[in-house]
């Protein structure tokens, strides 16, 4: 039974001793009030559903993105924390001042509807679904952290019970070797000669923009052939073999005549990093934009070259795990989203096989 006592501020204390369970403490303004909460939590307890709500009202979304953002964010590899404490910045405006108890799915409704209307800082456009989505996946992960290791006591995770923005459809834009041909040549014709070193390097290796601009030249081995990885987006470590093209290009990087002496990144930038005084990598953002509009490729991305590498190695006949090992794609769900064959080269290869057959 609970025992109801009033204290010398005139609130009413509730405090349940129950077997088996920690006392429970809490203050109310009216005796009722009091009654009402004390009736309900020895209910629960009976019931064995309670859950101690007390921290999840003292922890604000601040003070749960802050522990989260120090703690976790730092074991998912490099640049998450940075990448995180971005994605927060409008969780933290819209929610940053609730109780962790008090964030409702409405609420949470609410912010996902606002975000998809909010225009982009880059574009100018409505955020897209993917971008919201991102957001309330890191929500829902502070959530689920929370409820899971920090024992905040919460009957659910109040993201996972709304609708989440629609995923864009895959992007499916291949181009043709006519295409690569102008690309390449504009590339090439730029004054600095990374920009096409960088290109070439994409569309040979499948590997990402981060995984090329932070090459380091102990990691090449151009005997072997081999680009070793040792930290990628998805945490894992890769190594990349190289064709004779990208073999070509980064022997070219490496011995270039103007290389700085105080960097060993292959794709070196003039401006340095205000912290520690490091060259940062080659920024081509510009230079990549003024060759792909001038080759009549407005709608390419840089991105859509790894895409173009995953899709020609399974054209050639590579398995998947072997095109899983190279690009580093977890899943072959993830994988498949990145390979688009063509039609024309699927009926040349049909075309092969009955031929073999009969």
């Amino acid at each position: 039974m609970a025992t109801i006592a009033k204290n010398s501020a005139g609130n009413w204390k509730a405090i349940i001793r129950k077997r088996g369970w920690p006392a429970t403490i809490k203050t109310f303004r009216t005796k009722r009030d009091a009654q009402d909460w004390a009736r309900r939590v020895e209910d629960e307890m009976v019931r064995g559903v309670y859950i101690d709500r007390a921290p999840s009202e003292r922890m604000t979304l601040k003070d749960a993105l802050h522990r989260y953002l120090t703690d976790v964010s730092p074991t998912k590899g490099k640049g998450a924390a940075a990448r995180e404490k971005n994605t927060a910045k409008p969780m933290l405006n819209f929610f940053g001042r609730y109780s962790l108890a008090a964030i409702t799915p409405q609420m949470i409704a609410e912010y996902r509807d606002q975000r998809l209307r909010t225009p982009s800082e880059r574009t100018g456009k409505p955020l897209s679904g993917n971008t919201v989505r991102l957001e309330l996946a890191l929500l829902s992960h502070v959530f689920t952290i929370a409820i899971q290791e920090w024992g905040i006591g919460l009957p659910q995770n109040p993201v996972a019970l709304i609708r989440k923005p629609k995923t864009p459809r895959p992007r499916d834009r291949r181009i043709t070797r006519e295409e690569e041909a102008r690309l390449l040549e504009e590339c090439r014709t730029h004054s600095n000669p990374m920009l096409y070193w960088i290109v070439v390097l994409a569309i040979e290796t499948a590997m990402r923009k981060s995984e090329i601009l932070n090459l380091v030249k102990n990691q090449v081995d151009l005997k072997k052939r081999v680009v070793h990885l040792p930290e990628t987006k998805n945490g894992t470590v890769r190594n990349v073999p190289l064709s004779k093209g990208a073999v070509e290009v980064l022997r070219s990087a490496i011995n270039h005549p103007i290389r700085p002496t105080d960097t060993d990144l292959i794709f070196w930038g003039d401006a340095k990093d205000a912290i520690n005084n490091h060259r940062k990598a080659y920024d081509f953002a510009e230079a990549w934009e003024k060759a792909r509009n001038s080759a009549g490729l407005e709608g390419l991305h840089f991105h859509d070259l790894r895409h173009e590498a995953v899709s020609r190695m399974v054209e050639a006949g590579f398995g998947d795990q072997e095109v899983a090992a190279i690009s580093g794609h977890k899943s072959m769900q993830m994988l498949k989203r990145y390979t688009h064959l063509r039609a024309e080269d699927l009926v040349l290869k049909l075309d092969r096989l009955m031929e073999m057959e009969s």
